[in-house]
């Protein structure tokens, strides 16, 4: 199929953009790796009447980093965030985290941005920002805002994004010392949505207990799941694989899946317990290593 009748814009300033977006309003829909709008519209899924393209917006695509945050442009490629050797070297996380998002081909147009809006409950980037604290800068032509993750997504493929804004940055904190991330998942093919998505991070104190602890799920829900009660029991203790698995053993009761034709709801549950497993003990471990 083909989409639509619709007019085009290609601004090249984030300015011209959301004087484009004031006039046209709820009419218009932002373009920026077009790999979930255009087979949208192909299939009259959705029906724009006004495609604002940002890709010319050069100041949007940027990685920088200081001494305590990663700020990444909305319009970054998912390749760049994969090859930056800056990222690597202070959150590791978010590396191995772009390695799994389909296929080279996909991540060398999607972006940050397109990704984060298009709010995929079943996508790396949503569950990794979540673990890292992460915020979201959104600008419209009346100034910016910065919200939570917890804040921007609502529920499946809808976040807080109002219709004149556009997402222009994220903000990652760099992680202390002693600090070991982890992230897995199942899917059905490689480069697919994940069926169940899990990431975490462990930050150990000089005696090798847990001083700080995140673990986050994808897959269950309509908006990423960050599940405190796993994590609280780790505080202050020394992270073994038995201490993880006695903390994961209720995760069956703190989610609740939907099924599908991928997968039972019983199926993910227990999807849950081991994937949570696995990458808190990961995460432990790598932790451990860092210590002096």
């Amino acid at each position: 199929m083909k989409p639509a009748v619709f007019d085009y814009h290609s601004p090249s300033e984030l300015k011209e953009a959301l004087h484009l977006l004031n006039e046209f309003g709820y009419d218009a829909k932002i373009m920026s790796g077009g790999q979930s709008l255009i087979p949208m519209m192909n299939m009259r899924l959705a029906r724009p009447k006004v495609v604002i393209d940002i890709n010319q917006i050069k100041e949007l695509n940027y990685i920088r980093i200081n001494n305590s945050v990663i700020q990444i442009g909305g319009l970054t490629r998912h390749y760049q965030i994969e090859e930056s050797k800056e990222i690597e070297q202070v959150c590791r996380l978010i590396t191995e985290g772009m390695k799994l998002i389909g296929h080279s081909q996909i991540r060398s147009r999607g972006t940050i941005g397109g990704s984060v809006v298009h709010a995929d409950p079943t996508a790396e980037l949503p569950v990794m920002l979540s673990t890292l604290g992460a915020t979201i800068t959104l600008a419209s032509a009346e100034g910016q805002r910065t919200v939570t993750t917890e804040e921007f997504f609502m529920t499946y493929l809808t976040t807080t994004i109002e219709m004149n804004e556009i997402l222009v940055s994220v903000e990652i904190p760099i992680p202390p010392a002693n600090t070991g991330y982890a992230i897995d998942e199942f899917t059905l093919r490689k480069g697919d949505f994940a069926i169940v998505l899990a990431a975490a991070s462990v930050t150990l104190d000089v005696e090798g207990k847990v001083k700080a602890a995140r673990l986050a799920l994808g897959g269950v829900d309509g908006v990423p799941v960050l599940l405190d009660e796993v994590t609280d029991g780790l505080i202050g203790k020394i992270p073994d694989q038995n201490l993880i698995a006695e903390c994961c053993m209720g995760i069956g009761d703190m989610v609740d899946p939907e099924p599908d034709i991928h997968a039972s709801a019983e199926y993910r549950r227990d999807l849950c317990i081991t994937y949570a497993k696995r990458v808190l003990e990961l995460a432990a471990k790598r932790a451990l290593k860092q210590q002096p």
